[in-house]
């Protein structure tokens, strides 16, 4: 005898199945809110490493009567305000910060202007000629700031420098081969301007040009057909892309530029008759050739919230246009 099993009947399946709960979808798996800072622990404990103890050293020892007493026999007395106050009333204070303030604008605008010149002949390039100016930025920019300025300043050697010797063969100029760059402090300035510039230009142009290599070509297409012209097609197309990348590069070339030592004192040591002497420049001949080391303390820590201010206010100028870098 055999039986027979019926299977259940399409309205009592569904009312088993309308019976049964139903099964709760899986949420994706949200990560920890401390993972971000946890990434950023590693990074920021170098940071603190590298820079908090010297910050911290220097805000202490602005605030201290240390001079070569205190470096041979250890004694540090307290001095409060005294170094502030010691260079806010420094004749030269005013003349620096002015200085200061203008050569680091014209450095960034000179990189500026010419890292995006040259970000604008790349795209423009073939292939090889496109490679060949890459290799030479590179190599220009892998130069220690040192050698560079060395090199620099042999190009331009009174007696024995190309860069006289080029010039006095033309004959447009004279007799150049004498000539010191550095006796007044307007080509010494220029000199110096000359090498920033040409040390920061590669960072700036690749950059740039990264940034000019993602903008879709059918936006310059319609441009040509609308019959734009060169300069509106810059400034409607290309400047509104660059833009977020402009901004980069200006506050980095702010930081940079601001804190120019090396070439300075290297080239003119802050002459002729501290012509060129800024902030940095400043900072280092109270602390080591007036051997007040509290004050060359004060004055680098006027020079770091100067910079800092700078900073947070072009940042939240960026953040409140709704610039997004």
């Amino acid at each position: 005898m055999t039986t027979t099993t019926r299977s259940p009947s399409p309205s009592a399946a569904r009312t088993r199945a309308a019976a049964r709960p139903p099964r709760r979808a899986r949420r994706p798996r949200r990560a920890p809110r401390a993972l971000p800072y946890l990434l950023l622990l590693p990074a920021t404990a170098v940071l603190v490493l590298v820079f908090g103890y010297p910050l911290g050293r220097l805000g202490v020892i602005s605030f201290q009567d240390y001079g070569l007493r205190a470096l041979f026999t250890g004694q540090v007395g307290w001095a409060g305000l005294g170094n502030y106050r010691a260079i806010a009333d420094d004749p030269q204070l005013v003349p620096v910060l002015l200085r200061t303030a203008g050569f680091c604008a014209a450095l960034v605008a000179g990189t500026l202007a010419v890292g995006l010149a040259v970000a604008l002949m790349m795209v423009r390039l073939g292939p090889v000629m496109r490679r060949a100016v890459t290799f030479c930025l590179i190599a220009s920019w892998a130069m220690p700031p040192v050698a560079g300025t060395l090199v620099w300043q042999w190009l331009f050697e009174p007696v024995y420098g190309v860069v006289n010797w080029a010039l006095t063969q033309t004959g447009l100029f004279g007799d150049l081969s004498q000539h010191d760059w550095t006796s007044s402090p307007l080509s010494a300035f220029a000199l110096v301007w000359l090498l920033v510039v040409w040390q920061s230009v590669p960072f700036v142009a690749l950059t740039l040009y990264a940034g000019l290599s993602q903008i879709p070509r059918s936006y310059y297409e319609a441009a040509a057909l609308d019959g734009a012209g060169p300069w509106r097609t810059f400034r409607v197309i290309t400047l509104p892309f660059l833009r977020p990348i402009l901004a980069l590069v200006t506050i980095l070339s702010v930081i940079w530029d601001f804190n120019v030592f090396t070439q300075i004192w290297i080239l003119t040591q802050g002459g002729p008759n501290q012509g060129t002497t800024t902030l940095g420049i400043w900072s280092f001949t109270k602390a080591f050739s007036s051997d007040s080391f509290g004050q060359g303390a004060a004055v680098a820590v006027v020079s770091v919230l100067l910079l800092f201010a700078l900073t947070v206010v072009y940042v939240r100028r960026l953040v409140r246009s709704g610039e997004q870098l």
